[in-house]
């Protein structure tokens, strides 16, 4: 299923403008050119709406919020509407401040976007529109306790805002309302890179960038190929590597994956 759309990502080479934050700018940078995308990451009112409008996707991420930098990001959302280009929306930490929260739902009613990428807290704040969050880490879990709940939860938030909703966990849920994928691909290791978040959101934009159409599966194929590309990354680790050789191994796991190799290790059930 995931193969051809790899592939098409190889050879289209999308162009992702990621309105991304400072702890893990150049990571996400690294992680597009990886993946065969190309990035750009201009964030200031006056020049961003006119990046979007020559690019493939735009990612926008709320990690380091600046009331500046809002104005910036509704107008590239709306000009990528105008375009027809397809959003991704990274609600870091949503709940965990009144700013993060009001912004995220605010970009939620004036944009239309293709894929909302968060963690359970994230995703249940956008749900509820408030939220408690301590920080921009989930204090909460998927589990096999609640999984009907949490698949339950992302399709209502899909059908809502008609995006595919792609919840970041121990068991990572993507729907478009109707199909969830539960993908098992990952390892817990991958929690002590800062950032592998931020860049799984704009490697769903370079997938949905070259697969118009079909932002379900493209947004799967990403969350599958980020999963286990951590699992490739932490069975090169030494005896004494730690998660700077993790990071650096997950890049080079992105760069070397075949369409093939994500075919045949994507581990996903629908419900």
């Amino acid at each position: 299923m995931f193969a051809p759309l790899l592939q098409k990502l190889r050879d289209r080479h999308p162009l992702v403008h990621a309105i991304t934050n400072y702890v893990t700018a150049n990571d996400c940078a690294n992680l597009l050119l990886a993946c065969g995308a190309s990035p750009v990451m201009a964030d200031d009112p006056a020049e961003a709406p006119e990046i979007t409008a020559h690019a493939d996707a735009l990612v926008l991420n709320l990690g380091t919020l600046r009331r500046s930098a809002i104005p910036g990001m509704l107008a590239c959302g709306r000009t990528a509407n105008q375009k027809g280009i397809p959003v991704v929306l990274d609600p870091v930490g949503a709940g965990a401040s009144a700013l993060r929260t009001q912004t995220a739902l605010d970009l939620l009613r004036q944009v239309r976007f293709a894929v909302i990428r968060g963690n359970l807290s994230e995703v249940e704040t956008l749900a509820r529109g408030h939220g408690g969050a301590p920080g921009v880490d989930s204090t909460d879990r998927v589990t096999p306790d609640n999984l009907d709940a949490c698949c339950a939860l992302v399709r209502d938030l899909a059908r809502r805002t008609g995006a595919v909703v792609a919840m970041s966990g121990a068991v990572d849920l993507v729907s478009d309302g109707q199909t969830v994928f539960c993908i098992r691909n990952g390892h817990p290791m991958m929690r002590l890179v800062t950032g592998t978040g931020c860049q799984l959101s704009c490697l769903a934009g370079a997938f949905a960038a070259a697969n118009p159409g079909r932002p379900l599966e493209a947004a799967a194929a990403a969350v599958c190929a980020m999963g286990l590309c951590g699992e490739v990354a932490h069975g090169r680790l030494g005896p004494l590597d730690g998660n700077g050789t993790l990071r650096t191994y997950l890049l080079d796991a992105v760069c070397r994956l075949t369409p093939d190799q994500l075919e045949k290790g994507a581990r996903y059930e629908l419900r």
